[in-house]
């Protein structure tokens, strides 16, 4: 089985934080994923493709692309607002399962804009996170997808204590995201090491680590990180991502690889520039190192 490689509109500057950056057009994104030879995509966030699955599939088709997973920030840990959630949760799942992806990737929102803060939980909010994870998993299934939760910078699961907690008290997948574990303050060679088993989908970053400590202090946002550089193409960074490879290929790890470089944009660059010149970078240096077919 050849490994599986995706793109993800991100790297392209394409955000649900309103205020991230310039946003740039789907035929644009799209149209430079196929020359740099992606075969498939997340989804991006809510809006930015067609929602109407027939012509997400047209769309989709030509470029050559397939779809492989949608990222949906949701509210897990407030039982006030976990009915309306739940609703919104599925109608994403909806839209993913009919373009025709298999992961729906949930991280576990604050309950606020962007992700510039994160929230200690008390034990009946882990309680709830862990019941409503345990809903959306069942309901991931009804639509023929796999639920994995994706720590990440500015949610509720975020640091490796959270990370520790959400292992205590659900059995849920994770998607390992390998810089967002890094601003964090964590490990991610670690995290795939002793966590394979609960890996179910990669988002590849690399990290620059003078910035993500200057996140992790306070000295810079997270948005104004992320516009200075924090992620790196891989291999530019200080994430060992070929060890993590190579950690993920020991225990047969068959999932996607999604590359992501998380950019702000200021404007519009040229065509085959800026983001497109980066994920060629980072492309390249995957291809080389992932295990043959």
């Amino acid at each position: 089985m050849s490994p599986k490689i995706a793109a993800a509109p991100i790297t392209w500057g394409v955000c649900e934080v309103p205020g991230w950056g310039h946003q740039l057009d789907p035929e644009r994104v799209l149209s430079e994923m196929e020359a740099l030879g992606f075969s498939a995509t997340e989804l991006g966030p809510d809006g930015f493709l067609p929602p109407d699955p027939e012509s997400l599939r047209e769309l989709l088709e030509a470029h050559n692309l397939m779809l492989v997973a949608g990222f949906v920030p949701v509210v897990l840990h407030q039982a006030d607002r976990w009915s309306e959630e739940r609703r919104r949760t599925e109608r994403q799942m909806v839209t993913l399962a009919e373009g025709g992806a298999s992961i729906v990737v949930l991280a576990a929102s604050t309950g606020t804009e962007g992700y510039e803060m994160t929230s200690s939980l008390g034990d009946q909010e882990w309680s709830h996170l862990a019941r409503a994870l345990a809903e959306l998993e069942e309901i991931a299934v009804r639509h023929g997808l796999t639920a994995c939760l994706h720590p990440h910078y500015g949610t509720v699961v975020e640091t490796s204590e959270q990370i520790e907690r959400l292992f205590q008290i659900s059995d849920v997948g994770i998607c390992l995201d390998t810089g967002h574990v890094m601003v964090g303050g964590g490990d991610p060679v670690e995290l795939a090491r002793t966590a394979a088993h609960r890996i179910r989908h990669v988002h590849l970053k690399d990290v620059d680590a003078a910035v993500a400590k200057a996140v992790r202090q306070g000295e810079l946002s997270y948005r104004q990180a992320v516009a200075q550089g924090l992620y790196r193409p891989l291999g530019q960074g200080d994430v060992d991502v070929a060890a993590i490879i190579a950690a993920l290929a020991a225990v047969g790890y068959q999932g996607w690889y999604v590359l992501e470089q998380d950019t702000v944009l200021g404007e519009e660059p040229p065509e085959g520039k800026g983001p497109s010149s980066a994920a060629a970078i980072s492309l390249h240096y995957l291809k080389e190192r992932l295990p043959a077919a």
